[in-house]
């Protein structure tokens, strides 16, 4: 499918503001005339959004890092095929909090290193990388602590604990610096709208 829109990525760890900001990014595109479509992962279609309750509740050793692989690559063609696939089509800048680096970083190296079997998946199942990724990095410590203040049911990754987020915090890092033409890193240990003055800044530098 030919690709006329803009796609754009939030990542970072759990409590990093990446909702928060993929959200004032798409309401500010939107105020200055953008057509924005704003989804997230696991989940952003309705078949996805089954699958997300199954890998973000219930105990941390629910589901081997495989089988998660598996259900995150699935959830993954559903949302491309009747989500961002369409929406880009159709020449709309698509913002999706979380893509398949969460998935190198949350299955792909938290239980061993399984990132090239995410990326065989990934290649067969999606072929598809977002144009920019926007690198949300925060201290790992102040990032566990907000997540764990929503007190939300989608929390099993929250409960692996520090050193998880430790781990993938600099995962990410590693990720930016293999990909720089793709990741653009941001600083979010600061005041939100700082950060969000950041974001908007680097993700019009890809607008069309």
């Amino acid at each position: 499918m030919a690709q006329a829109g803009l796609f754009i990525s939030l990542e970072g760890i759990d409590g990093a503001g990446k909702t928060t900001q993929a959200r004032r990014l798409a309401r500010a595109l939107e105020d200055a005339g953008r057509d924005v479509l704003l989804t997230r992962e696991p989940g952003g279609s309705p078949g996805a959004e089954d699958i997300r309750a199954l890998v973000l509740q219930g105990n941390p050793d629910r589901w081997s890092p495989e089988v998660e692989i598996l259900l995150f690559t699935a959830a993954r063609r559903d949302h491309m095929d009747r989500v961002i696939g369409p929406a880009l089509a159709s020449g709309k800048i698509v913002i999706c909090d979380r893509f398949v680096d969460s998935t190198q970083m949350y299955q792909g190296m938290s239980r061993g290193d399984l990132r090239q079997l995410v990326n065989d998946l990934h290649d067969l199942m999606i072929g598809r990388e977002p144009d920019m990724t926007i690198l949300i990095t925060m201290d790992p410590c102040t990032g566990l602590t907000r997540a764990k203040r929503r007190n939300e049911p989608e929390r099993r990754f929250e409960d692996f604990g520090l050193t998880l987020q430790q781990k993938i915090q600099a995962g990410y890092l590693e990720l930016a610096q293999a990909e720089p033409a793709r990741f653009r890193v941001i600083d979010g240990n600061r005041d939100i709208d700082a950060v969000a003055h950041d974001v908007l800044a680097v993700a019009q530098t890809a607008l069309p």
